[in-house]
């Protein structure tokens, strides 16, 4: 029998818990060939998410958790899963049911089939918000052209990967972590599942517009250093422009036509300003990241368990 552990981070679920654990007891009682264990992450919850998760493992034994101190986000606790598994098979799930625990057997037997990887793919966006929808479209052609890794717009957390991979993934320890990122860049064999985009069961979304511009700047940042030619090409342009407005200036007196209100170059140089302004914002949230870095603090701190993490 096959040991299989199931990440589930959380983070105010309190409403959507119960229903995720009857839909799991019912896809769990039919994986007759794996040893199934549920590792729930309490991303430091302000609500009733943390008792219901207690009280899971006291009447299951199959039922592990770990409690942040505080909130430290998704990545953090996907992060802490992924250490705390020990497991033959490692997957991650959401709590709210738009990761459908019905695909877990199909995902499974891709496995079996010789894929390293199985993995969600949605279809469509419907239910979501339109603007976060365009702005997350957007996202991923600006990302796939700025990165050397290519993010497919559908694809999602939930999946189950085999030991090697999860590894891999633990392989890199830096402090920002784009998980999706994380996922195309270690490779491995993947099968696709696509499926329609689902409505959350119970409960809000944690995922706001400024959740997903940062985790969007996380994500370029984390896979590309184009924009650190932008200082370089923004100055090469800054000194052709430049050059053409004296020469247009020169030909002007020369000419014996009348000066301009507003210098040429007053406007130049507030041209420049602004792009030197622009090129020292890109190189600082790139030494941002570095120092964070050096840093070295824990990406998550954890208050109370019933498994020792690692």
């Amino acid at each position: 029998m096959k040991t299989l552990d199931l990440i589930i981070p959380c983070y105010n679920e309190a409403q959507v818990l119960p229903l995720l654990m009857n839909a799991l007891g019912s896809v769990r009682a039919g994986l007759g060939g794996y040893d199934c264990r549920l590792i729930f992450v309490d991303d430091g919850s302000s609500d009733e998410t943390l008792p219901l998760i207690k009280g899971f493992a006291a009447a299951d034994s199959a039922v592990r958790y770990l409690s942040f101190s505080r909130n430290f986000g998704k990545e953090a606790a996907m992060l802490a899963g992924l250490r705390a598994s020990s497991a033959e098979i490692v997957g991650i799930l959401d709590a709210d049911l738009q990761h459908s625990p019905a695909l877990l057997p199909e995902m499974l037997a891709a496995l079996e089939e010789g894929y390293d990887v199985a993995a969600a793919k949605r279809t469509d966006r419907s239910g979501e918000n339109k603007l976060k929808s365009r702005l997350s479209d957007r996202f991923y052609r600006i990302s796939n052209r700025l990165t050397d890794v290519q993010l497919d717009p559908g694809a999602q957390d939930f999946r189950v990967m085999r030991r090697a991979v999860a590894d891999a993934l633990l392989s890199m320890p830096e402090h920002h972590r784009f998980t999706k990122g994380l996922f195309a860049y270690v490779g491995f064999r993947t099968k696709w599942f696509p499926h329609e985009n689902a409505e959350r069961a119970a409960g809000e979304t944690k995922w706001n517009l400024k959740k997903l511009a940062d985790y969007a700047f996380d994500g370029i940042l984390a896979f590309s250093d184009r924009l650190l030619r932008l200082p370089l090409i923004l100055g090469a342009l800054c000194c052709c422009g430049s050059l053409l407005a004296l020469l247009v200036q020169l030909i002007v007196r020369l000419c014996g036509a009348a000066v301009a209100a507003v210098h040429p170059l007053v406007a130049v140089a507030f041209l420049l300003a602004g792009l030197i302004l622009l090129s020292l914002g890109v190189l600082g949230l790139y030494l941002a990241r570095v120092l964070a870095e050096v840093r070295s603090r824990p990406q998550y701190i954890v208050r109370e368990s019933n498994l020792n993490a690692r």
